[in-house]
């Protein structure tokens, strides 16, 4: 019986020790790494990286610490690591080529929020689907459209494609160009919109609107129409024009030239 707890002593006894060594390494290890990733939140949050970002970060540098935390004390317990890691770099390898995709979702999503092209609440036209932007994940971005629809576009497919900022900048143009008739009077009917734009409080005055004759049609001679406005806006000042110049043409006599197609029947004289 002595000879068995001998045994038991001379073998149990440093199996014990490395498994305390083990179980000592995952305690302390786990504390440095919470200690080390909190110090990397609190520098993103000084440096003002953006929130999605930084607890990304945060968590990608939790995880690769605690697998070296684990690592470790699988060696302390006296196990060949040699191989383990290599088993770990080809389960890798293999999870980074089935999820090439979501991997290049994951890196544009990255390089969306360090380099801004956008923000919550731009009016962005990009992936083909023009929308407010919601809210922008790791992997991907959500859309609201104008007419109220929900669209969810993969970051990947956002940078692979150019991006179009309506909100980015604090003021926009309006283009509009409008038709009169070739008998109507040209400078009357310049007067006409260059005060149509004077009255608008909203138009900017500098830059100055733009009133000129753009081209002369086959139909009508074609006025553009620049006014400069605050990019809030846009839209109320484009269909207000749209409709004032409509009526004030009316009002003044000025016709606005639309298609038309004339037929002339010719009847043939039968016997």
């Amino acid at each position: 019986m002595e000879a068995y707890t001998d045994k038991l002593i001379a073998y149990g006894t440093p199996l014990a020790l490395k498994i305390l060594a083990a179980v000592a390494i995952l305690a302390l290890g786990r504390i440095l790494v919470g200690i080390v990733a909190g110090v990397v939140g609190r520098m993103m949050e000084r440096h003002k990286v953006e929130a999605t970002l930084a607890k990304f970060l945060v968590s990608l540098t939790r995880i690769a610490l605690m697998t070296f935390v684990i690592i470790a004390a699988i060696r302390a317990l006296g196990v060949e690591t040699t191989s383990f890691i290599a088993v770990i770099g080809a389960a890798g390898l293999a999870i980074g080529l089935a999820l090439q995709g979501s991997l290049a979702n994951l890196a544009s999503g990255v390089m969306l929020i360090l380099f801004r092209p956008f923000k919550v609440g731009d009016y962005v036209e990009t992936g083909g689907t023009a929308g407010t932007v919601d809210t922008i994940h790791i992997f991907n971005t959500i859309l609201t459209t104008p007419d109220n629809k929900k669209v969810i576009l993969p970051n990947g497919k956002i940078t692979a494609d150019s991006i179009t900022n309506y909100s980015a900048m604090d003021t926009r143009r309006i283009d509009l160009v409008f038709g009169i008739g070739y008998e109507d009077d040209l400078k009357k009917a310049k007067t006409v919109l260059e005060g149509i734009l004077r009255e608008d409080a909203r138009i900017l005055t500098d830059p100055a609107p733009t009133v000129a004759v753009m081209e002369l049609g086959d139909s009508s001679i074609n006025f553009v129409v620049r006014p400069w406005v605050k990019t809030a806006d846009y839209w109320s000042v484009y269909f207000d024009i749209n409709e004032r110049v409509k009526l004030t043409f009316d009002r003044e006599g000025i016709s606005i030239p639309f298609p038309q197609r004339d037929v002339h029947l010719f009847q043939e004289k039968v016997g």
